[in-house]
């Protein structure tokens, strides 16, 4: 069953569906096959240190060991902030009503990196017309997490279908610009030059 989101603007509250677009789906894909000699398809595995014990796919995972080595099951993590404090749990966005307050200009929206891209399906019309030509923001969590994604609702035209609306979610993208205080010079040196480079050979020299 699908599952819906919710969101809340000028004191309404809409419900979408948001469908997952795929690049595959839109540009088409293709496949590496690897074969043997005899056209038999062949497997990726893993191998120990030494490349002769041969595991097979499955055969490995991720743990998490203690300062001292000693195994820690996830329940006994905890997530802190960084002044040290218990992080807060962030419910998951299809549990909540989402409040859409806060608008973002196109610079803003351009300085995330998109990962995610949906349709969404079933909005009602007065949705996207309190929408318009705005980009709202909002965090998006899939699931009861600590740490949540910037996600932002826009609208587009779809020729002959009207707007439709769509959720994009991403990362921010942190620019880190370097610059030099002062403008540096180069100084060409000048080749050295023989004062007396008249191309005459003086014999008394010998």
């Amino acid at each position: 069953m699908a599952r819906t989101l919710t969101f809340r603007i000028n004191h309404a509250e809409y419900q979408a569906v948001p469908t997952k677009i795929e690049r595959k789906k839109l540009y088409g894909w293709t496949e590496t096959l690897a074969l043997d000699d005899h056209d038999n398809e062949c497997k990726m595995v893993s191998t120990d240190e030494s490349g002769i014990v041969i595991i097979p796919k499955g055969g490995t995972g991720l743990g998490i060991l203690s300062p001292d080595g000693k195994w820690i099951n996830r329940s006994q993590l905890q997530a802190v902030k960084e002044d040290g404090e218990p992080a807060e749990m962030m419910p998951s966005s299809f549990n909540i009503s989402i409040e859409l307050e806060r608008k973002v200009s196109f610079e803003e929206y351009m300085d995330h990196n998109i990962t995610a891209f949906y349709q969404m399906d079933e909005a009602d019309a007065a949705l996207i017309e309190a929408i318009g030509d705005d980009i709202y923001t909002f965090t998006y969590n899939y699931r009861d997490s600590y740490d949540g994604s910037p996600a932002f609702l826009l609208t587009a035209d779809d020729p002959g279908k009207g707007k439709k609306l769509f959720l994009l979610i991403g990362t921010l993208i942190r620019f880190e610009l370097l610059r030099l205080e002062e403008s540096g010079v180069i100084e060409e040196v000048e080749e050295e030059t023989d004062a007396d480079d008249s191309g005459e050979i003086d014999f008394s020299m010998f």
